[in-house]
């Protein structure tokens, strides 16, 4: 692993035997705070974890859903902590829509983040629950100075979200958004912690704090009832596995995306993408190519798993996957439709204790903050619902009591039995394409985390457009032109790239530590001790 920076972002990589990193400094520190208390790497991304909720509210809320990857010492466990559809939510229910909502009550499942936090500490953690909450809740009451990239994204939002119920009276000061460097209190929303961490999470599914929520979405156009809060249960699943080189890249099994990621780098294996150079316009014009086919097939294939028509192995056989990279033309950008494999804003931390235990962690409220609807306490839902689908027959078709199509990832790399890294790009679909940039970063390229966080990006739009960072080299961009790429160049303080953080142990046994990076493109911090 090289630890020189061979990208200049500005950063030097954190060497420690404990390390947090994370997109808010504020943040990381609570996470270390927790590991210097006597609490494990996993009590550490919970301390992490609540305190970005307070934090950090442009990118995820006490309303979102959350996923987490753990190595345990030994073996890697998945949890899904993502919420399902209020029972109201038939196809009829939407009728006379070609599209679900992208704002408001009609994006909001149950939020499943909360009920995460309680499982992850149960099973894995050593700290009391309530102490977990120490940092978040002195911040809401007594105030933090906002950071400059969540002070720009807070501003950004208010256009679009001013109008939903409960944002303006939760997160506008005066009618405007907070200025970096001003503080912020929401004394609401610490009361609302309090009862989170007092009652292990049970008011907020069938306490208080629930019947709170269902009353504030009856009285302004919602649909939860207490029965839809109740119901909700977070699940342990296996992850899975895929390998690429010397490496296994661990993704959470669908409704999670993370299988673009994995099949995008088989696709790539087979179309023997380490031929061309890094940084050139031919390694990046297949890793495009590979990706447009990957989103093609998870967006016709993946769903909730019980509602799949095809199976997580048929989508990653190395014979389907071969086949697909046949289709890419190595000279000439291409359009992809879903192959036939039948026959074959979101907040990322990660953690690391010397005991060698290693989470890779992900929450989010999706687009920003979300559904724009903030209940009382400071509850800002997310709007993961606008992912379903309303084509009758389609895997992901919305439905009641179903989870929706998922593109929060929280990954994680091994070698042989031993971790090796865990890791996330955040950032809507930026991060199955953010996983695939950054395994082959560290596993080609030889980079360390910092490294592999600073090397530019690229990125498949929303609308599927071909963007790159300002930092791309030009003769990359240009051969990417000449292949047929309609290739956008975005400005350099362009926030379109997502944001990465990860650990890697520093050598081949958990003694030898750990080497954290945070990335330059937000206000993120990776410290140790």
């Amino acid at each position: 692993m090289l630890i020189s920076p061979p990208y200049s972002g500005g950063r030097a990589p954190v060497l420690a035997k404990n390390t947090v990193a994370s997109s808010q400094p504020l943040a990381t520190q609570a996470g270390i705070e927790a590991l210097q208390a006597g609490g494990n790497a996993v009590d550490a991304a919970l301390a992490t974890a609540i305190t970005l909720t307070v934090v950090e509210p442009t990118m995820n809320g006490l309303g979102g859903d959350g996923f987490a990857l753990v190595w345990d010492g030994q073996k890697l466990h998945g949890l899904n902590a993502s919420g399902r559809a209020p029972a109201a939510w038939t196809p009829a229910y939407f009728s006379g829509k070609t599209a679900m909502d992208l704002i408001g009550w009609n994006t909001v499942t149950v939020p499943g983040m909360v009920a995460g936090w309680v499982e992850l500490s149960r099973k894995f953690g050593k700290l009391p629950f309530k102490q977990l909450f120490k940092r978040a809740i002195d911040y809401a009451e007594n105030g933090f100075p906002v950071s400059p990239v969540i002070a720009r994204q807070w501003r950004e939002a208010i256009l679009i979200l001013k109008n939903q119920a409960g944002f303006s009276e939760s997160f506008l000061m005066d009618g405007k958004a907070p200025t970096a460097g001003q503080i912020w209190r929401y004394p609401a929303q610490a009361k609302t912690l309090r009862a989170i961490a007092d009652s292990e999470g049970e008011s907020f599914y069938s306490g208080d704090l629930a019947k709170s929520m269902v009353d504030f979405a009856q009285a302004t156009g919602g649909c939860f009832t207490m029965a839809d809060f109740a119901a909700n249960k977070p699940e342990w699943v296996e992850p899975l596995a895929f390998d690429y080189g010397d490496y296994t890249l661990h993704e959470i099994p669908p409704n999670g995306s993370g299988i673009a990621a994995q099949m995008a780098l088989g696709i790539l294996q087979a179309a023997n993408v380490k031929q061309y150079p890094a940084n050139s316009a031919q390694r990046i014009h297949l890793q495009v190519e590979a990706m447009r086919m990957a989103f093609a097939d998870a967006y016709a294939y993946v769903s909730e798993c019980s509602t799949m028509n095809v199976t997580t192995e048929a989508l990653l056989n190395r014979d389907y996957l071969a086949g697909r990279a046949a289709l890419i033309d190595h000279q000439q950008a291409g359009t992809y439709s879903a192959g036939d494999p039948h026959a074959g804003g979101t907040v990322y931390l990660c953690a690391a204790d010397e005991s060698g235990m290693m989470i890779s962690y992900i929450q989010s409220n999706f687009k920003g903050f979300g559904s724009g609807v903030v209940a009382p306490g400071g509850i800002a839902f997310h709007n993961r619902g606008m992912s379903f689908s309303l084509i009758d027959g389609h895997p992901n078709q919305v439905g009641p009591g179903k989870r929706p199509f998922h593109t929060i990832l929280p990954a994680f790399l091994t070698k042989g039995d031993k971790p090796a890294m865990a890791f996330g790009v955040m950032g809507g679909n930026m991060q199955p394409q953010g996983h695939i940039q950054f395994v082959m970063r560290f596993v080609d390229e030889y980079l360390n985390p910092q490294a592999c966080s600073d090397a530019p990006r690229w990125r498949i739009d929303d609308l599927g457009k071909l963007t790159v960072e300002a930092s791309m080299p030009t003769a990359a961009v240009e051969g990417l032109k000449s292949m047929g790429h309609e290739v956008t160049v975005m400005p350099a303080n362009s926030l379109d790239f997502g944001s990465a953080q990860a650990i890697a142990l520093l050598g081949e046994n958990i003694q030898d530590a750990y080497i954290a990076g945070s990335d330059h493109r937000r206000d993120g911090l990776a410290a140790g001790f």
